[in-house]
């Protein structure tokens, strides 16, 4: 994994900062029912377009934001997730989160992102605890959470998600990639 300016680039992903410009390709998953169904979908374009530059603005002020996944083989758009202080839920502190094309699922691209957003989160912001919400019945989405350290804190009910967390880890971390 290579940090360059405000990109990361993973073996198969540039995550890079969103721009307007990505939102038809943002929005053909985020705007999908189907895709979304464990979280909330965009209704429209405009709203698609508002997520984008709310995260982008707060990414200024907070040094994070979500990225937008391209697939490196193809450049292709086909995700959009990382660390953010949920603009539209706030309180809730740095969380952690994933979307992706439905074509995009099962080939480990939400893993390979949220390695790179704990390893930002650990090394280069130096965070506490990063945490996510999970729908109880997104059992993929847990898997992932709890392969990368995550454990569950509790259930939300008036959110109906499982609340999980995860500690920043120590100084001592072996990076394989330098």
């Amino acid at each position: 994994m290579r940090n360059i300016g405000s990109q990361i680039e993973t073996p198969r992903l540039l995550l890079r900062p969103s721009r307007l410009s990505d939102t038809p390709a943002l929005f053909e998953f985020l705007g999908d029912k189907e895709a979304m169904k464990h979280t909330h979908a965009d209704v429209t374009p405009g709203e698609c377009r508002r997520r984008i530059a709310v995260h982008e603005w707060r990414r200024r002020r907070d040094g994070y934001a979500p990225w937008t996944a391209v697939r490196k083989k193809d450049a292709r758009i086909i995700g959009w997730g990382g660390l953010y202080n949920d603009p539209f839920d706030p309180g809730w502190g740095c969380e952690i989160g994933y979307f992706f094309r439905r074509d995009a699922w099962g080939y480990g691209y939400a893993s390979e992102l949220v390695a790179a957003a704990l390893h930002f989160a650990d090394r280069e912001l130096r965070l506490g605890e990063v945490r996510a919400f999970a729908h109880p019945e997104n059992t993929a989405s847990r898997k992932i959470l709890e392969m990368a350290g995550f454990g569950i804190v509790r259930f939300v009910p008036e959110m109906n998600r499982l609340l999980l967390s995860r500690a920043r880890r120590g100084d001592n971390i072996v990076d394989r990639d330098g």
